[in-house]
């Protein structure tokens, strides 16, 4: 019995600590790349819009969509970016974030044929991956919410990708606090990704990017 709880608590102990490990790492890592101002992002052809559902359970606009659009037709529009990747996940019919995304972009003004749709974005590193792997892009602006962000830029870096990322606004940790949570053990698999060399869920034929 006390070997048993012995190794209970080691195991709990290891968790904690690999977790806190994780986070500490992508967040030191991830500092100095992040924009949170329009005017100090340098120029880059093409943006990575990081998918999420448009509507909550409710029925009403998800703030962390709204506010990903809000940030990406102001990078559009300031002339920071040229074209944008619109990725997320298509995996059933009746949901689609790529094309919401295009959707909403397009009534905000962003010309449609400016807008690439990534439809097997299941997952950040899908989206990362596929970034280069489908659209040839190695050095490119992510677009999603900081504590996202942070972690899609490790990932390009530890896949020998250029990457920098611009902070959309982001909601209040009441309403966040679930996704937050996620957060912290998300990171800890991005790291067991890096070590089984995880690769994303499907590939495809090439798209085009013009210069």
């Amino acid at each position: 019995m006390k070997k048993v709880l012995l190794f209970a608590t080691l195991s709990i102990v290891f968790i904690v600590f690999a977790t806190f490990y994780c986070n500490y790492k992508v967040e030191e890592f991830s500092q100095n790349k992040l924009y949170d101002h329009v005017d100090t992002v340098p120029h880059k052809k093409t943006a990575l819009l990081l998918g999420t559902t448009k509507y909550l359970s409710g029925g009403q606009i998800n703030p962390y969509f709204k506010y990903r659009i809000d940030a990406t037709v102001e990078l559009f529009k300031k002339g920071k970016i040229d074209f944008i990747i619109a990725s997320g996940d298509n995996g059933r019919e009746s949901y689609n974030e790529p094309e919401d995304m295009r959707n909403a972009l397009i009534e905000e003004g962003v010309p449609e044929d400016r807008i690439k749709l990534d439809h097997a974005g299941f997952r950040t590193l899908d989206s990362v991956l596929r970034a280069n792997a489908i659209f040839s892009q190695d050095d490119f602006i992510i677009i999603s919410q900081k504590f996202h962000n942070e972690r899609a830029v490790f990932i390009a870096f530890k896949n020998n990708l250029k990457a920098i990322a611009f902070n959309a606004k982001d909601v209040s940790r009441n309403f966040g606090y679930k996704t937050i949570v996620r957060e912290y053990f998300a990171r800890v698999k991005v790291f067991m990704d890096i070590l089984f060399q995880k690769e994303p869920k499907f590939y495809g034929e090439k798209v085009l990017i013009e210069s």
